[in-house]
């Protein structure tokens, strides 16, 4: 049992961290020393680590990897983005386009993509239009955490969530898509509110054109594979393995180099997820087999709010894909499972809005921003701590529903 609790404490210190102090150890090093560890010291054989790996979840997100790629490629996350940015006339108008942009598009193809497309070409337009870009680059980060609460290919804890629960698509769809609606008005309202001299003074503003350079060919294929993915999702079609035929059919071409889709795929987030799978297996066998529905039962996780708050909290200390697998093995001894897991999906998501440091999204806009505008710690707060509290309070209310 020491062994095992030393090897957990370890690993998810440094993915609270970010880094071993004084090492080169991150957090995908981490989960494979973890992993590592739980093999040596025998808390697991190899084949039960072996056995402790979801490969379906990590092929889920390798499909949705390899189309998400050939979309960007293309330009197509780029031509949506431009052609509704190019007819919003006025600074509020811009944003809602924003927001809806990068929600709608963040509930389908993972929300770090559309942060990765959209920061450049927003950076850029409010530039010319000489606006404070700062309100529209929050806008990117928070929308796009808020979209991908809607479905199972949102972002990479809820393909987790949607693998271990089996809870259909379009029922996942359904039951969170209104949470993620009303988080997106919320987004529009928040910011408008907070930095509101940007949108009550402003006049109507003619946006020019954005350049876009576009694959014709590749966008026609990969919009035409993705739209038969996504019915074929909804029509209750095994989502991992529709994803990954769908991403294998995309590699067959003669226009794109191979090199170019494999330079989109994280490697490393596919090696971090095996080598939790492995740290939380060994937890599971030693220190957590002996009664997992009285410890649930004693944290109140059947409760919504609790469970909410408690995976909020966590997910903001080590990020939500590791707080999700900490929180699996008591999920399934509730007595309504599909709510808690459901309930685990929305508030894990929605809580990397509460600070900069909470998503992986939060941390792309700021990067990829930081030539032109720095956002800082204390800025984000100021919209990211009550649209995180307003849209977590709604999650709860509509998640006691179910």
């Amino acid at each position: 049992m020491l062994p095992a609790l030393l090897v957990f404490l370890g690993t998810y210190l440094v993915l609270a961290v970010g880094r071993l102090p004084g090492f080169r150890v991150d957090r995908t090093g981490a989960a494979i020393i973890g992993a590592s560890l739980m093999i040596a010291f025998r808390v697991l054989s190899l084949d039960e680590a072996f056995r402790a790996i979801n490969y379906e979840t990590i092929i889920l997100l390798f499909g949705m990897m390899i189309v998400v790629a050939n979309l960007r490629l293309s330009g197509f996350f780029a031509v949506i983005s431009a052609w509704v940015v190019e007819h919003a006339h006025h600074p509020l108008a811009l944003l809602s386009g924003i927001v809806l942009v990068s929600g709608v598009f963040s509930a389908f193809f993972v929300n770090d993509t559309m942060c990765l497309v959209l920061t450049p070409l927003v950076l850029e337009i409010v530039t010319q239009l000489d606006r404070r870009p700062i309100p529209y680059l929050l806008a990117v980060a928070m929308a796009s955490n808020i979209g991908s609460v809607a479905t199972i290919t949102g972002n990479p804890q809820n393909m987790m969530i949607g693998t271990f629960s089996h809870i259909p698509y379009r029922v996942f769809a359904a039951t969170l898509a209104p949470v993620a609606g009303i988080g997106l008005v919320l987004t529009v309202l928040l910011i408008a509110l907070v930095y509101r001299r940007e949108f009550t003074r402003a006049h109507p503003v003619d946006i020019p054109k954005p350049r876009v350079r576009v694959n014709r060919v590749l966008l026609w294929k990969s919009v035409i594979a993705a739209g038969v993915m996504i019915v074929l999702f909804f029509a209750g079609w095994p989502v991992a393995k529709v994803a990954v035929v769908t991403g294998a059919a995309l590699l067959i071409t003669r226009r794109v180099k191979p090199e170019k889709v494999y330079r989109e795929i994280d490697w490393q987030l596919l090696v971090l997820f095996g080598g939790l799978f492995v740290v939380i297996a060994g937890v599971e066998k030693t220190l957590l087999s002996h009664d997992l529905a009285g410890i649930a039962s004693n944290f109140r996780l059947d409760r919504v709010g609790v469970l909410s708050i408690l995976s909020a909290l966590l997910s903001n200390v080590v990020s939500n894909v590791p707080a999700v697998l900490v929180f699996k093995p008591f999920i399934a001894r509730l007595a309504n499972a599909r709510q808690a897991w459901m309930t685990l999906a929305m508030s894990s998501t929605l809580a990397g809005n509460l600070t900069l440091l909470g998503s992986i999204a939060n941390l792309i806009v700021v990067e990829r921003a930081r030539r032109d505008v720095r956002i800082s710690f204390l800025e984000y707060l100021k919209v990211g701590v009550p649209l995180t509290i307003l849209t977590v309070g709604v999650g709860v209310v509509m998640m006691s529903r179910v």
